[in-house]
């Protein structure tokens, strides 16, 4: 945008300008310090971004690499997360460490750190560069995966580590039915990822079997899948089954990442792995997120019905496990079936998430909203 290039593109700027909606001399500027920068770099994102999707409708774009700072990184992901799944798409960026959440979205973009900034070559750049040349050259020539012909109905489901048990359980019960499952990691990408996909009509319907999200929307986790989380599937008229799973802990980063005002005696913190600590969430809390959850589980146009697991919602209440607690449970579960329409199916199985006896009840559950 600020000044002419070394070399001749095969798409000038002028023209990326155009597409993303303004002149590029009406970009240009002098200094940094206003959001001049900032409205330039979302235009150029809106061109480059209707770039890729021509040359792909064309047959000419069979992956993209990308190289770039902060401002540069801004625009390439935007582009880059146009296209479909299955491009190829790879971003080198000095800002894997900070961004990496918001580049990827729910796309399919692979990121690689170039260890050096963006200045020039040396011989740690040039490696690293020649590397990032081959993945893509790798990717883009490896050979296209057999046509899809699976004409299965896809049903896709939620799961974090503390809710495998349960998850796998249903997984194996709905594929002896004939359906095609897909299963997203309920880690805020993984709920939108989700929801993105039942938006564009690629799902028949969802056992949201992991719905911990919202509660890190509520109470500030870092696994927050935005305002919309369980609210899509339902909206979509498709069968919904709705378990309150993982929804008794918050999450954040490393141990010394919890907020000064979670992190006191009387709350329990159950450190996950290095990267992600769980915080035990209160009986208020509890009431809190069990409303919410019912609110947008009431929103639903299709069949719908919530499965209450009395006994923990998820590994971490298993007998005298670190996060049992039937007081604040009893507020989650309470909140839910007062808050429920009435025409909600309700079943409530008196096991922990995760005991065979629970995902064989959803599927009981599932199998009867598909008679509806």
């Amino acid at each position: 945008m600020l000044g002419e290039p070394p070399f001749e593109p095969d798409v000038p700027a002028d023209e990326v300008a155009r597409l993303g909606g303004a002149a590029l001399q009406e970009l240009r500027f002098a200094r940094e310090g206003s959001d001049t920068r900032a409205v330039a770099l979302a235009t150029m994102a809106r061109g480059a971004a209707a770039v890729l999707a021509r040359l792909h409708a064309e047959g000419r774009c069979d992956g993209v690499l990308g190289l770039a700072g902060s401002g540069g990184s801004a625009v390439i992901a935007e582009a880059m997360r146009t296209l479909p799944i299955g491009v190829p798409k790879l971003l080198v960026t000095t800002m894997i460490g900070t961004s990496a959440g918001d580049y990827v979205g729910t796309s399919d973009l692979v990121l690689a750190s170039p260890v050096t900034d963006i200045a020039g070559l040396n011989r740690v750049s040039r490696a690293i560069l020649a590397n990032a040349v081959g993945a893509i050259a790798g990717m883009a020539g490896a050979p296209p995966p057999a046509a899809d012909t699976d004409e299965r109905p896809l049903v896709a489901l939620t799961m974090m580590g503390v809710t495998t048990p349960c998850v796998l359980r249903v997984q194996a019960g709905l594929e002896a039915r004939g359906l095609e499952t897909i299963v997203f990691h309920a880690v805020g990408s993984g709920g939108r990822a989700m929801e993105r996909m039942v938006e564009d009509g690629l799902v028949d319907a969802v056992c949201d079997l992991t719905t911990h999200e919202l509660a890190d929307h509520e109470l500030g986790g870092i696994f927050d899948a935005g305002p919309d989380r369980l609210l899509v599937a339902g909206r979509g008229g498709i069968p919904f089954v709705a378990v309150p799973g993982a929804l008794e802990f918050v999450n954040f980063g490393p141990r010394e990442t919890v907020p000064a005002h979670l992190d006191v005696p009387e709350r329990r913190i159950v450190v996950h792995n290095p990267s992600v600590c769980a915080v035990r969430i209160t009986a208020g809390e509890a009431a809190l997120v069990g409303r919410v959850f019912a609110e947008k589980v009431n929103a639903a146009t299709g069949p719908v019905a919530v499965v209450l697991p009395l006994r923990g919602c998820s590994s971490y209440e298993l007998a005298q496990g670190p996060f049992t607690d039937e007081t604040a449970d009893r507020a989650l579960f309470d909140a839910i079936r007062t808050g429920l329409r009435r025409d909600v199916l309700l079943r409530e199985v008196d096991a922990n998430v995760n005991d065979p006896e629970f995902a064989d009840t959803v599927l009981a559950v599932f199998d009867e909203l598909q008679d509806r």
